[in-house]
């Protein structure tokens, strides 16, 4: 709280505006200049460029709070990768639920090989407890970044890798939160912008989801636990 409190701070507008700007163009189909008209309905006057520093600059302070509040996860993910434009090139997103639907983590690579996966499982496992299970397509580097992992660990502690189409549609489907938000955008322009934007879209996903675990949370919407973290 002391963080965001911190970044309204600098920001000449009022919070709730500010706050609302923000969710709106993570949570919804729309273009920054629709939020600049939308706000000069009601007599704001921001220029869409302002209103995307915004997004840049409290995004990642409000997925560090979200992280100290996430529910736990399960032990059984599913995994898989989405691909992504930027600046005219195809990027990938790495991604994984659980068996329940729960976003476990996230990670957006330059190129979709056994390093970019294993840094994925690396920084998963690092927010979460190692999995017991991780189902996956049948592509060759998640395996063989799955087999890195175990070659580093005993056996009784290495990860049942299983492969099925049918059984990743689950995550398959996940993904279509992504491509329909960002599909509007049409392609990021920088590779860290676009890490910012779609850590914040899969927040929004993620409370969505339920996944905001926290006192003030309990019995609100998803609109109002988001409002949560913001200062009075």
């Amino acid at each position: 709280m002391s963080l965001t409190r911190k970044a309204f701070k600098r920001l000449h507008y009022p919070v709730d505006v500010i706050a609302q700007c923000v969710r709106w163009y993570l949570a919804y189909s729309l273009s920054l200049r629709n939020l600049e008209e939308m706000m000069a309905e009601r007599g704001i006057v921001i220029d869409h460029s302002t209103l995307h520093r915004w997004v840049i600059r409290l995004v990642p302070l409000l997925d560090k709070a979200f992280r100290r509040h996430k529910r736990n996860v399960g032990l059984r993910w599913r995994m898989d990768e989405t691909c992504i434009k930027i600046n005219g090139q195809w990027k990938y997103l790495y991604r994984a639920v659980d068996t329940t639907g729960q976003t476990i983590d996230f990670l957006l690579t330059a190129k979709r090989d056994a390093a970019a996966a294993l840094r994925f499982f690396r920084k998963a496992i690092r927010h979460h407890d190692q999995p017991e299970v991780v189902t996956i397509d049948k592509s060759g580097a998640n395996t063989a970044a799955l087999a890195s992992l175990n070659a580093e660990k005993p056996d009784e502690e290495t990860i049942t890798i299983r492969q099925s189409k049918y059984l990743n549609n689950l995550i398959e489907q996940d993904h279509r939160n992504i491509k329909r938000r960002t599909r509007l955008m049409l392609g990021f322009k920088s590779f860290r912008r676009a890490q910012t934007v779609l850590a914040g879209i899969e927040l929004i996903h993620m409370i969505r989801k339920g996944q905001f675990q926290h006192p003030q949370g309990d019995g609100l919407s998803p609109a109002e636990q988001f409002y949560c973290w913001l200062p009075k």
